[in-house]
């Protein structure tokens, strides 16, 4: 990651999270839209760093100036492993994700991969994710190995 200098307005965090390929699904940062996440807002003249899940925003910390809460979330940002990965598989077949792993061996990769009871405990479902700038080397296997029949479609935001 790239952090020569620590960012001090929102749109420079913004613009340092794009530069390095970080996930925004999860972040609403100068203003994108998420379902599920943190983000930051100005509420009466404060800085708020928020989460927000299933529609119910909770303030977590408040910050008098902008550069208090930019040093804060990218603090928070850079540390957290979910906001540099990229999930370009989402499969019930073990084996197509364990052929998937095997492709980004070979393609010196990192990468990790995870199991949820996407379905129930008995029916889970296969996650393989890379990541940050990674991604732009892996887009064509997003394209085959993430959308599949059978299986209700998660959207994740553009690259």
């Amino acid at each position: 990651m790239n952090d020569i200098e620590i960012p001090k307005t929102e749109k420079e965090l913004y613009n340092w999270m794009k530069e390095n390929h970080c996930n925004f699904d999860s972040y609403s940062i100068n203003g994108n839209s998420i379902y599920e996440g943190f983000g930051i807002e100005i509420i009466g003249g404060l800085y708020t760093w928020f989460y927000t899940e299933k529609g119910i925003k909770n303030q977590v910390k408040t910050f008098q100036t902008e550069q208090e809460i930019i040093e804060y979330a990218y603090t928070q940002i850079k540390s957290d492993k979910w906001a540099w990965t990229h999930c370009i598989e989402f499969t019930r077949n073990k084996y197509k994700s364990d052929k998937l792993c095997h492709i980004l061996t070979d393609m010196e990769i990192e990468y990790f991969q995870d199991e949820i009871p996407y379905y129930g405990k008995d029916s889970p479902v296969y996650r393989v994710f890379v990541l940050a700038c990674d991604i732009k080397k892996t887009k064509f296997l997003k394209v085959k190995y993430y959308l599949k029949r059978g299986l209700s479609r998660i959207h994740f935001k553009s690259i």
